[in-house]
């Protein structure tokens, strides 16, 4: 008798496994509450979209270009002042999960480790287009540069620029979140590796721009190539940063 209920009791005491969460599941999840974070509070937002603006504002006052000089070096300027933002935005990633120790929970729930690197940048993504969909016309006002027929492509590098920004500022404010210094160590570390991206994003913005406008098919593809490395980086390295 005892040999029969043997296998009956294994199996009534075997523990069910925890039900895992997809990648894309658990992305949305940090996702969502990245982005209702930031609309209850809306520091982050606004005191980067200001930044950005006066960065913009002041230099044009500064150098007041002509028209010609405003398609040469204007697109420098706006992506200077796309750099010091997407910075400024990117420092505070993980400093919330830090300070109210819920990072050590996210770790060990049933979600892949990249999933929370995944939401993080997703939303600083959509927080740094904002900023950027803000910027753009004031830029074009103050710099007397027509977008009229290269909005869409401008629009286009600008995306694959913040996500050049975006993945390795995530990641870098990953490894920065418990160091002393991190805001000084975060720009120390993303200069020499947005450095590409930086100079793809203003070749291409400055041919876009040109009169007449031309199509700035190599940049395009060092960014969307830069982007890759970026993520494939980004995803081998993320996990093994987070158990450190």
């Amino acid at each position: 008798m005892a040999a029969r209920t043997e296998p009956v009791l294994e199996k009534v005491a075997a523990p069910a496994p925890a039900p895992g969460v997809s990648l894309w599941s658990g992305a949305w999840a940090i996702l969502s509450k990245e982005v209702r974070t930031e609309f209850r509070s809306r520091e982050l937002l606004t005191t980067t979209a200001v930044f950005a603006l006066m960065v913009v504002v002041m230099f044009s006052f500064s150098f007041d270009p002509t028209r010609e000089e405003s398609r040469k070096f204007g697109p420098g300027l706006l992506w200077i002042a796309i750099l010091f933002s997407g910075t400024l935005m990117l420092e505070p990633a993980f400093l919330r999960e830090q300070a109210n120790e819920t990072l050590s929970a996210l770790r060990l729930a049933p979600i892949p480790p990249f999933a929370i690197l995944l939401g993080k940048m997703v939303a600083s993504f959509l927080f740094l287009a904002v900023t950027e969909a803000l910027l753009l016309p004031v830029f074009a006002v103050f710099y007397n540069v027509s977008l009229a027929g290269v909005v869409l492509p401008v629009m286009l590098v600008m995306a694959l620029g913040t996500v050049g920004i975006v993945v390795p500022g995530t990641l870098f404010s990953a490894v920065t979140a418990h160091a002393r210094m991190r805001e000084l160590l975060l720009p120390l570390l993303l200069l020499p590796v947005l450095t590409p991206v930086l100079i793809a994003g203003t070749e291409a913005t400055v041919m876009l721009l040109s009169d007449p406008p031309e199509w700035p098919a190599l940049w395009l593809k060092l960014l969307a190539g830069g982007d890759v490395i970026y993520l494939t980086a980004a995803y081998f390295l993320f996990e093994a940063l987070l158990e450190e």
